[in-house]
C-alpha cells in the first residue's frame, strides 16, 4: 500500500472519470439518474411540507419519517448533481476540498438514515408492545434528544476521516474512476499507507450500519413475538401493516448495500462499472421510492397529499 515512488508533489485537483467504459453511454445513462432526482426531491419535499404544516401528523412516527425525508434530500443532492454535470458536460474536475467535503456528507448522511432507520424500528416497536404508554415513553424531548444523537454520531465518526485523508499525499493520479468521491476511491490514489483509514472505514460500517441493522433484526423478533401473542387475527394484522413501510425502507436501504458489498468482496471478475452502477444504486433508489412508499401505503400522508394536490388543481 505504500510505495517507494512518493515524488513530494500532492494533487489538489482531481477528475472524475464517471462510469469507465461506458463513456459513449453517459447520456443514457443520465436519464433514470435526471428521473430519480426529480422525484427524490418533490416526493420528500412534499412529505416534509404535510408532515410539519398538518398538526395531526405531528406523532412521533411522522417526526421520524420528517427526518428521513430530509437525509434523502441531502444524499440525492451531495452527489447526484455531480453526477449529471460529468454525465452532460464532462465537468469531471473537482478539487481535494471540495472532494472530502461532497464524501463527508455522502457518508455522514448515509450513517444518518441508518440511525433514523433504527429509531423508526425502535417506535414501531414501542407502538405494538407498549401501545397504552407511547406518548407517554416517545415524548418530544426524547425525539429530540434521539435527533441531535443520530446527527452527532453521524458527524463525530465521519469527521475523523477528513484528517485521515487531509494526511496522505495524493502523487499516484488525479484519476478517480468512479461518478463521485469516495473514502477508499479517493485514498487508493494516494502514494502513502492508507492501512489506517481502510480499517477505520471498516470500524465505522460495523459500528454504525452493521450494528444498527443488527438492532433493527432485533427489534423486529421482538415485535413479531407480540405480534402472534395477540388472540384477534384481525388485531395481529393491523399491527403487522403498521410495519409494513418501514419493513419496505429497510430493504430498499440496506438490501443494495450488502448486495453491493459482496459483489465487491467476492465478484472480483466482474466488471468496474458494473460495481459504479451497483454502488450508486443505493444512492439513487431509497431517496426515490422513500416517499412513494409511505404516500402508498400510509393511509393520513395519502389522503394528506391527494388533499393538497386536488387543492393546487382547483
Amino acid at each position: 500500500m505504500s510505495t517507494s515512488n512518493h515524488t513530494g508533489v500532492s494533487h489538489t485537483v482531481f477528475h472524475l472519470l464517471g462510469i469507465p467504459g461506458l463513456e459513449d453511454q453517459h447520456m443514457w445513462i443520465s436519464i433514470p439518474f435526471v428521473i430519480s432526482y426529480v422525484i427524490a426531491l418533490l416526493g420528500n419535499s412534499l412529505l416534509i411540507f404535510i408532515i410539519l404544516t398538518k398538526q395531526t401528523l405531528h406523532g412521533p412516527m411522522y417526526l421520524f419519517l420528517c427526518m428521513l425525508a430530509a437525509a434523502d434530500i441531502v444524499l440525492s443532492t451531495s452527489t447526484i448533481p455531480q453526477m449529471l454535470a460529468i454525465f452532460w458536460f464532462n465537468a469531471g474536475e473537482i478539487s481535494l476540498d471540495c472532494c472530502i467535503t461532497q464524501l463527508f456528507f455522502l457518508h455522514s448522511t448515509f450513517v444518518s438514515e441508518s440511525g433514523i432507520l433504527l429509531v423508526m424500528a425502535f417506535d414501531r416497536y414501542v407502538a405494538i408492545c407498549y401501545p397504552l404508554r407511547y406518548t407517554s415513553i416517545l415524548t418530544d424531548s426524547l425525539i429530540g434528544k434521539i435527533a441531535v444523537t443520530i446527527f452527532l454520531r453521524s458527524y463525530g465518526t465521519i469527521i475523523p476521516i477528513i484528517f485521515l485523508l487531509k494526511r496522505l499525499t495524493f502523487c499516484k493520479s488525479n484519476i478517480l474512476p468512479n461518478t463521485g468521491c469516495k473514502h477508499i476511491v479517493l485514498a487508493h490514489v494516494s502514494c502513502d499507507d492508507i492501512r489506517v483509514n481502510i480499517w477505520y472505514g471498516f470500524f465505522v460500517l460495523m459500528s454504525t450500519v452493521v450494528l444498527d441493522l443488527v438492532l433493527i433484526f432485533v427489534s423486529y423478533v421482538l415485535i413479531l413475538h407480540a405480534v402472534f401473542r395477540i388472540p384477534s387475527q384481525h388485531a395481529r394484522h393491523k399491527a403487522l401493516n403498521t410495519c409494513g413501510s418501514h419493513i419496505c425502507v429497510i430493504i430498499l436501504f440496506y438490501g443494495p448495500g450488502i448486495f453491493t458489498t459482496l459483489t465487491q468482496r467476492f465478484g472480483r471478475h466482474i466488471a468496474p462499472h458494473i460495481h459504479i452502477l451497483l454502488s450508486d444504486v443505493c444512492i439513487l433508489i431509497p431517496p426515490m421510492m422513500n416517499p412513494l412508499i409511505y404516500g402508498v401505503k400510509t393511509k393520513e400522508i395519502r389522503h394528506q397529499v391527494l388533499h393538497v394536490l386536488c387543492r393546487k388543481k382547483k
